[in-house]
């Protein structure tokens, strides 16, 4: 057999260096490929199905919140991008232009979206005239452009994928109800779905998405102690509506300007469930995502019976996305892939296996092997994938909780940054002097004001003058 001897190549320890354990990972689990568009990647089938895993879950869920899903172009005029100050300027550095069409050059340059904003807000000039017309809640599933100078993959591209909700409503209050709805929505799921625990919470002024006038973030903490800003959800106010003229008769027919959100989660997700999961093997998939949750591995395949069998159970689990790996591969290589490839559940058979009606059972998270009796096989993998979730979920909360430190002083603070990675609860006086400073003497930024305030002291940790807020503060991606 062609490379039966072959085991799956070794990685690099995340010990050693994470940063090179990581891209190893995505690239020898086949998630994604490098591409010759530099800083775009191209995302594999299985990468691919870890996303649409996500978009079908994420999307059930909006529309459970009333959310319907439209599409927008993706070339915005120079002169739409224009018209909200704030939002032209955050996002001026990282826009790619369309200056030609075909061979001729363009009378108005156009910019390939690096967000949907402005479109949206144009469509709903002219979409919303009375109260009648409201809430609009739209999302859309799309990709988008931002000219990123150093890219890694799925965690920064020049291209990626997300979706963005936006909405219209007729009163400032459905409109921060909105914000923190959507925010909860993400927190829900990525605990739920993604087993990834996440601090909910606000973001600083200097923190926050041009343009808005509160953001509402979900931060989650990889294995290297680095925060990931995971999920978004914006309250506008009534800035965009003032700025694109979006009005709408109320019942006393007075004209009045909508209140507007948006919040997204994009492919970086997938970099999160990798770096939140992930060990020396491989990829460690939540069974709520993987794209293979069982891997069927016949063991001395070659012999009368053993191949029908595995395939005689294929149809047993049917109802798990399950395969059966007949490569002509030994099976200790097999093993190694299917590790490699994170997939939760193997199910090992051979002919003592059929002889005794029974099957081996081997957990990727624990790597715990289990006996199990064939007419019992359906229930207790499905017992296997919910524990493994459930698993997953609370081990990654027990090291965020265990690299989750609290610092009274600047001197402790940025001991604790250098010497102990992770998040550090601060207090802060909400001077944005003292959050540059402390990233200034740190590399640590502001991840969020957590909704759940904590009274460390009462005292800014920068400048020891009263403190008006508890913050997590960390190194982030």
């Amino acid at each position: 057999m062609a490379n039966d001897k072959k085991l799956v190549e070794a990685i690099t320890s995340m010990e050693e260096d994470f940063a090179q354990w990581y891209t190893d990972v995505v690239k020898k689990a086949e998630l994604i490929d490098y591409s010759s568009v530099k800083g775009c990647m191209v995302i594999k089938p299985d990468g691919y199905a870890i996303w649409e895993n996500i978009q079908k879950e994420l999307d059930k869920r909006f529309k459970e919140t009333g959310v319907q899903n439209v599409y927008m172009p993706m070339f915005i005029p120079e002169s739409l991008l224009q018209k909200e100050k704030d939002h032209v300027e955050g996002f001026a550095p990282e826009v790619a232009w369309v200056t030609h069409g075909g061979l001729e050059p363009l009378q108005e340059r156009m910019c390939v979206r690096p967000t949907s904003e402005t479109l949206f807000c144009d469509f709903y000039a002219r979409d919303i005239h009375s109260y009648r017309d409201l809430p609009k809640l739209y999302n859309q599933w799309c990709s988008v452009v931002r000219w990123e100078k150093t890219t890694r993959p799925f965690l920064r591209s020049r291209e990626f994928l997300w979706q963005e909700g936006h909405t219209a409503h007729a009163t400032a209050e459905e409109a921060e109800e909105r914000t923190i709805q959507m925010l909860n929505l993400y927190a829900d799921f990525c605990e739920q779905v993604l087993a990834m625990p996440v601090i909910r919470g606000r973001k600083t002024d200097k923190e926050k998405f041009a343009g808005a006038e509160a953001t509402y973030t979900i931060e989650a903490l990889m294995h290297d102690g680095k925060a990931l800003q995971s999920g978004t959800s914006h309250n506008f106010g009534d800035g965009f509506a003032k700025a694109f003229g979006i009005q709408f008769s109320d019942k006393d027919n007075k004209l009045k300007y909508v209140h507007q959100t948006s919040w997204g989660m994009t492919t970086r997700l997938i970099g999160a469930i990798i770096m939140v999961h992930g060990d020396n093997n491989g990829l460690v998939l939540p069974p709520a995502i993987a794209p293979t949750q069982v891997v069927i591995v016949p063991i001395q395949q070659q012999k009368a019976g053993v191949l029908d069998k595995a395939f005689e159970l294929k149809g047993v689990l049917s109802n798990f996305r399950v395969k059966v790996d007949d490569s002509d591969k030994s099976p200790g290589w097999k093993f190694s892939e299917s590790e490699m490839r994170g997939i939760p559940v193997r199910v090992e058979i051979g002919p003592r296996d059929i002889e005794n009606g029974q099957a081996i059972l081997v957990r990727r998270d624990t790597h715990e092997k289990v006996t199990v009796a064939l007419s019992e096989l359906e229930t207790k993998v499905g017992e296997l994938l919910d524990e493994i979730q459930a698993n997953l979920l609370e081990r990654a909360r027990t090291h965020r909780d265990a690299h989750t430190y609290t610092a009274t002083t600047l001197e402790e603070f940025e001991k604790t940054v250098e010497e102990k990675p992770g998040f550090v609860k601060a207090m802060w006086c909400g001077c944005q002097e003292c959050e540059d400073k402390i990233k200034e003497l740190t590399g640590a930024t502001s991840r969020c004001m957590p909704f759940a305030q904590e009274q460390i002291s009462d005292k800014c940790v920068c400048c020891g003058k009263p403190a008006t807020k508890m913050v997590y503060w960390g190194k982030a991606y």
